[in-house]
């Protein structure tokens, strides 16, 4: 719809979830397509082994982004925890356009920061260590070096792993620290945040130390989440299947 900018994160893409697609498709068919912008917050795919990844569940939608961004409509692409691979050839075959993770942009005349929201979950100390390897440049040209084969299976290794290194931790360690986003806030002198990450949608309103918003996008799996913000306000809702 003109003169909305749609927000969506955690879809976690991939073959084992069909209808997750097919909902997804459905959504830039009748939600995105002809929107001012559409910003994807992390984890579009469950798993994205590079740019020369071969999943043709994954080419497929890289080809539905690629109808919307030839059809005017703006796609922005954060990295996720799964999707931290994407690369300058994913940006060539989708139309969209990478961003840094956080980034601050103009919403109709405010400041928001959006990011994919794992970076504020500082209680988690292994997972940010585990980041921080993953993120690093040379960590990744050394992994992008090796087979697709490979690849795969090192994915296959670091997901058995984290699901192992979930079931060990509380649902409060997982989730953001109030203090890292405070602190994140105050650094870009911004009073919205966006994020995704935790799959716990919600809006939440703080008044101390500062005013502030933020607003949570929840995952994929049991229905779509996606925030609509106009000139009017903004609305975040679930859409059934």
């Amino acid at each position: 719809m003109q003169g909305e900018t749609l927000f969506i994160s955690d879809l976690h893409l991939d073959s084992a979830h069909p209808e997750i697609q097919q909902q997804f498709f459905e959504f830039i068919e009748q939600d995105a397509q002809g929107s001012d912008a559409l910003y994807i917050l992390g984890d579009l795919f469950e798993v994205w082994l590079g740019d020369d990844d071969d999943n043709p569940d994954n080419l497929v939608t890289i080809q539905k982004l690629k109808q919307l961004t030839e059809l005017g409509t703006p796609v922005y692409v954060q990295h996720g925890n799964r999707d931290f691979l994407l690369g300058s050839q994913f940006e060539v075959m989708s139309g969209a356009t990478l961003l840094t993770d956080p980034t601050l942009i103009s919403l109709y005349g405010q400041q928001a920061l959006i990011m994919h929201g794992d970076l504020l979950c500082t209680d988690d100390i292994q997972y940010q260590q585990f980041r921080q390897m993953v993120r690093n440049p040379e960590w990744q040209a050394q992994t992008l070096s090796t087979s697709l084969d490979d690849r795969k299976e090192l994915a296959r290794k670091l997901r058995s792993k984290s699901q192992q290194e979930k079931q060990e931790k509380t649902e409060d360690i997982m989730d953001v620290n109030q203090q890292t986003v405070d602190e994140t806030l105050s650094k870009y002198d911004c009073h919205l945040l966006i994020h995704g990450h935790t799959h716990r949608p919600a809006i939440h309103n703080q008044d101390k130390p500062i005013q502030t918003t933020r607003i949570v996008l929840g995952d994929w799996y049991e229905q779509g989440s996606v925030l609509r913000w106009n000139k009017r306000g903004y609305k975040l809702e679930s859409l059934t299947r």
